[in-house]
């Protein structure tokens, strides 16, 4: 995995690339921050002609997050918003599960996205995943947080010394991720 970030017409864009990802993938978050994935063989200059083909796109997508989220992304969505931000949170968190359980040695065994309006995110003593849709509107740190914080609960089925210790081998500042999803 590689990092390089862009400007894209004064929006800040992160481009990664990941030897698992098929094919490219654009994610508008609810900070006007863009993500952009990219298969790893895939040149950046590629990732920059696909952003600029899909300019409007874009531009919609973070329209319509300041509009529907503002400052509240847990505020409760409609049966819509599930229905057409499901899919690419599936694809995120799916793929965000397939980076971070090799290096826990651990697995998951169902993978639910759901409309919770006070969690981000669950996991059963059976290995049961339960994200909120909306992480497709958080920046990649955020999203990396909840996905590690719930897969730690796979060892320590609680919020011990034990389990932050498990959170920070991979996600070091994630007292700040706490307190910057409080304010979501």
């Amino acid at each position: 995995m590689t990092d390089e970030h862009v400007f894209f017409d004064g929006t800040r864009v992160s481009m990664k690339k990941y030897r698992s990802a098929r094919g490219f993938r654009i994610i508008v978050h609810a900070d006007s921050s863009v993500s952009l994935t990219l298969p790893a063989a895939v040149p950046y200059r590629q990732g920059k002609l696909f952003l600029e083909r899909q300019r409007e796109w874009i531009f919609q997508r973070m329209s319509e997050a300041r509009s529907r989220f503002g400052n509240r992304l847990l505020a409760r969505g409609t049966h819509e918003d599930l229905a057409r931000y499901e899919n690419q949170a599936r694809a995120l968190i799916r793929e965000r599960l397939d980076y971070f359980c090799p290096l826990y040695g651990v697995s998951w065994k169902k993978l639910s996205i759901r409309d919770q309006k006070t969690r981000w995110g669950s996991c059963s003593r059976q290995g049961n995943m339960s994200f909120n849709y909306r992480v497709v509107f958080l920046p990649e740190h955020l999203v990396d947080y909840i996905v590690v914080h719930e897969l730690c609960h796979r060892i320590e089925f609680n919020h011990s010394k034990r389990f932050w210790a498990l959170v920070a081998r991979v996600i070091p500042e994630y007292a700040a991720c706490r307190i910057e999803l409080r304010h979501m």
